[in-house]
């Protein structure tokens, strides 16, 4: 059994990419957080280009590393959910820049902006938000990857723990992971970041992340249950220090 071990490397954080060659052979994959996908009206543009280090993607590489950058999704869901031209043009920019800078493929985070636009809300803009991650994923399964045992590259998509107070439309749930688990490599679950300024508490509790592993592969022998492998469970090696008013 293989344990998929994903590396996730803010910009600022330039200590984390010293740390990413070191324990390299130990990594299957890291995602460098490099790339903001946005559009100004109906123009898409994929910034974050100049974060782009040749030399430490090929140390990396040559350790057995998966580099696969992770792109923000920042465009308006309406110019890229709605628009046939829009949509293969935002796939064309992710696609052509891992076939450039020789990477092998990318971790997108997508669901928390369609949430806050509200696409989750509605069905129809549900589903189209869906087809895209499919699409995106088959178009880097059609480009060859010398890197991966998959011999393609790979997409693995961010997406966001289960409420405890009961899931609802904007909760990515078992049957979201079942239409896309043909076309994407892996999942990668937030399970960090419970607590925060308005709710003090732990980043992390284990009846948490037990509760959101349990919601998306409910039961054994489900369809669901399979893909188990696939899940990136985010584990958070940090903890915050929350200022309280004085009442």
């Amino acid at each position: 059994h293989i344990h998929l071990l994903c590396n996730e490397l803010p910009c600022r954080n330039s200590k984390g990419y010293d740390m990413a060659k070191l324990f390299s052979m130990k990594l299957t994959h890291v995602s460098p957080v490099w790339y903001d996908l946005k559009s100004d009206r109906n123009k898409l543009s994929l910034e974050g280009q100049h974060n782009y280090d040749a030399g430490w993607v090929s140390e990396l590489q040559n350790s057995g590393s998966l580099v696969v950058p992770r792109v923000v999704l920042e465009a308006f869901p309406g110019v890229v959910l709605l628009k046939k031209k829009s949509r293969d043009k935002t796939i064309e920019l992710i696609v052509s820049e891992c076939r450039d800078k020789g990477y092998d493929g990318v971790v997108l985070e997508s669901w928390s902006r369609w949430a806050a636009y509200g696409v989750l809300d509605d069905p129809e803009l549900r589903q189209l938000a869906l087809q895209f991650v499919k699409q995106l994923g088959e178009a880097l399964h059609s480009i060859s990857s010398k890197s991966s045992t998959r011999n393609h590259l790979e997409l693995i998509y961010v997406i966001p723990a289960p409420r405890m107070e009961g899931p609802n439309n904007q909760d990515f749930g078992p049957e979201d992971l079942l239409q896309l688990a043909d076309s994407v490599g892996g999942f990668s679950l937030m399970t960090y970041d419970f607590s925060g300024p308005q709710n003090p508490g732990p980043s992390a509790p284990l009846k948490w992340i037990q509760y959101s592993l349990t919601t998306l592969l409910p039961a054994k022998g489900s369809a669901s249950q399979v893909h188990s492998h696939m899940i990136f469970l985010g584990i958070n090696f940090y903890g915050n220090d929350f200022l309280l008013s004085k009442g």
